[in-house]
């Protein structure tokens, strides 16, 4: 994960503890390391993404555990002392007892977030992931318009996950976007950017395509896109810090984006290259 936020604007966000939690500071030692657990609550979802890495889809899978053992799970994890656990799927608001989950983790003192497509967070569901207190909700984006729609196989989506941004925002509840870089929305990063900044969002994930599950069948971005989608990026970044809001902007699963945003700083700010090498 590249924080381009704080490596290259030298600008930290309060949702760095998004990774630690309240009162978890830096460990002394590498044995005092927890990890920030994802858990794919079910492989279920109520969509048929074309780069989905666990390739679900809207079925019942065999195997899921029962809630008896989500509590285990969730004991577990509170008794080793994971700063927090990252509620993922398939689509996890699928999960009959999805609330539940939520709220015996949040009852064991665990942080949660939630990973989810948007579709089903309505008002109620919005009020109600707020009140248990989540401490953040990752909304899945992957274009504008009918870009989105194909890459969730329906049409529609885009419409509702707009509202899903909306809905979590009318509660208070703190809201960040994620996107999956691939061929076939490239093109729409400018737009997706003017997106992010007309609607507020304040955290955005933009994620490296993962050749697993249904992405295996997809061809990545070019090297020479995937520099000119994150020039874009890092310009768009350092803009937002320069005018005094500043948002929390990464990147996941492309380690060589650190080299490249260390070389952009050697161009554009030799001392804060030296600062973060």
């Amino acid at each position: 994960m590249t924080n381009i936020t704080k490596l290259y604007c030298g600008v930290s966000q309060p949702a760095d503890a998004l990774r630690y939690g309240q009162g978890h500071g830096a460990p002394k030692a590498a044995s005092e390391r927890r990890p920030i657990v994802v858990w794919n609550i079910t492989r279920r979802c109520n969509l048929k993404c074309i780069h989905c890495y666990s390739d679900s889809e809207a079925r019942e899978y065999p195997g899921e555990l029962t809630w008896d053992q989500c509590r285990g799970v969730i004991d577990d994890l509170a008794a080793y002392g994971v700063p927090g656990v990252l509620l993922s799927g398939g689509e996890p608001l699928i999960h009959p007892r999805f609330f539940d989950i939520a709220g015996y983790a949040r009852s064991k003192g665990l942080r949660v977030t939630l990973s989810t497509n948007g579709t089903l967070i309505d008002p109620e569901a919005a009020t109600r992931i707020k009140s248990l207190g989540f401490a953040y909700v990752g909304i899945s984006l992957d274009g504008i318009g009918a870009t989105h729609d194909h890459f969730r196989g329906r049409e529609g989506c885009f419409d509702k996950t707009v509202q899903a941004f909306r809905h979590c925002k009318a509660v208070g509840q703190k809201v960040g976007l994620r996107l999956t870089l691939s061929r076939n929305n490239i093109d729409d990063i400018d737009r997706i950017l003017d997106f992010i900044e007309a609607e507020n969002i304040d955290r955005v994930c933009f994620y490296h395509l993962v050749y697993s599950g249904r992405g295996s069948k997809m061809v990545d971005v070019t090297h020479q896109d995937s520099r000119i989608a994150l020039d874009k990026i890092i310009d768009r970044t350092a803009a937002w810090a320069a005018s005094g809001h500043p948002k929390e902007v990464l990147t996941v699963d492309q380690p060589a984006d650190g080299a490249y945003l260390y070389l952009r700083l050697l161009r554009d700010n030799p001392s804060r290259a030296q600062e973060v090498l």
